[in-house]
């Protein structure tokens, strides 16, 4: 049950709230452009900070007619008593998040700095309530100098759809086959840490690939393909993996992938099963509409704007580096792109009625999927139930990019059904 936090915002919480914002970097970067205002609703009770050029203050007589955006975060005192916990739960991270179950912001769409401003606002009001230190936590972690890293990148060429694709890949270690498939919109950064992790590596392959328009892959050549709409579709996806794999010599790889690549690890095991040992689905489902997380926050055609808005999907625990991290790569996407891999997430991806066709003894499926990535659970959950001989393990304190946010609390789950994978004859 939710403790209430009584009264979680009084006059001089909100002023003191206003000096943070304006002695925090990370609300400078992202506010600096904003005039306007910000008010938290509770109840119907109303506490607003004006900001003008980025500076904030405790709304005063002479701000009534501020011209400007005006975000409205509203909620019950039960919505803001998760919100603003030490470690919300899930969908409760931000008032992004909450607008799912109940909450809403206005206006609807924001700009990326500005939900990024809003939703460090509200991490800064928790830090307050709390009594937490709100200074940023960089990573500390660092190599020495010249170090070089295990992964090694390269270029192939795939024909897929009698077109020439240069796809960039990065692999390190050996013995069985390890594919790798980031999320929409995104690339193999996604995956750097599985290539570093010699307990992984010492047993597998492991060869995370870039979609074609996603980061260092190009678009195919001989056509004018920016004269053509970008639109995923399951049977060009399909190919991708299985052609890569051919082209590198490594028979029936295992299969991991997150999001789309969850998606896509189901559609493997139903019309490819014996091209591969085993699937690995991160935040999976056998179809995912409107009501999907990726779908939900394809705010617009600018990459940056649903990078912030999927910040709300990652674990409340996660090492805030690597959250800003996921984040960095999400927004480098090149506009349409994720979109077009929308199309296939879903629309295109539809195992609805034919969950019972994917044949688990020729190709082992396992389901990994966050608590936090929220809407996704059930959606796994009715898989699970679906797919006979399936295994899925619900992940506590990860969200909807289990290998960059939080990539060591991800291969404790991770590395038993690895284990399981190298088992298979």
């Amino acid at each position: 049950m939710t403790t209430a936090i009584d009264p979680p915002i009084t006059p001089e919480r909100l002023s003191r709230l206003a000096a943070l914002a304006n002695d925090d970097g990370e609300t400078r970067v992202n506010s600096r452009d904003w005039t306007g205002s910000i008010t938290f609703e509770i109840q119907g009770e109303e506490h607003r900070l004006q900001v003008r050029s980025g500076v904030f203050t405790p709304m005063d007589a002479d701000a009534a007619g501020l011209a400007g955006t005006h975000v409205v975060a509203r909620g019950t005192a039960e919505h803001w008593a998760k919100v603003l916990l030490r470690v919300p739960p899930p969908g409760f991270t931000d008032v992004f998040g909450g607008a799912f179950l109940g909450m809403t912001v206005e206006p609807a769409h924001l700009s990326a700095d500005l939900h990024l401003a809003v939703r460090r606002l509200v991490e800064l009001l928790r830090h307050l309530v709390n009594g937490t230190d709100p200074a940023p936590q960089p990573d500390t972690a660092r190599r020495p100098h010249g170090t070089l890293d295990a992964a090694v990148g390269r270029y192939i060429h795939l024909d897929i759809d009698g077109r020439d694709h240069r796809l960039y890949f990065e692999e390190a270690g050996s013995g069985i086959g390890l594919l790798c498939q980031h999320t929409a919109g995104a690339d193999a950064r996604q995956w750097r840490h599985l290539l570093e992790d010699e307990r992984i590596t010492s047993r597998f392959r492991v060869i995370a690939y870039d979609l074609p328009y996603h980061g260092r892959s190009l678009p195919p050549t001989g056509v004018a393909w920016w004269a053509e709409e970008y639109r995923l579709t399951r049977d060009h996806l399909m190919q991708i993996p299985i052609r890569l794999a051919e082209a590198l010599g490594v028979e029936r790889p295992v299969f991991i992938g997150s999001s789309v690549g969850g998606m896509l690890a189901l559609d493997l095991a139903r019309f490819h099963p014996d091209r591969f040992r085993s699937v690995i689905s991160c935040e999976g489902a056998l179809h995912l509409g409107p009501e999907g997380p990726e779908e939900r926050n394809a705010t617009g055609d600018d990459p940056a704007e649903h990078a912030a808005a999927m910040m709300s999907w990652m674990g409340a625990t996660a090492p805030e580096a690597l959250r800003q991290e996921t984040r960095l790569h999400y927004a480098q996407g090149a506009p349409g792109v994720f979109a077009g891999d929308i199309a296939y997430f879903s629309g295109d991806h539809d195992l609805r009625g034919q969950a019972h066709l994917i044949d688990t003894a020729r190709c082992p499926v396992h389901m990994l999927t966050g608590d936090y990535d929220f809407v996704t659970v059930p959606a796994s959950e009715r898989a699970a139930a679906a797919i006979p001989g399936v295994t899925l393990t619900l992940m506590p304190g990860l969200g909807h990019f289990p290998m960059s946010e939080d990539p060591e609390r991800f291969a404790e789950y991770l590395m038993p059904v690895l284990d399981r994978a190298a088992a298979c004859p």
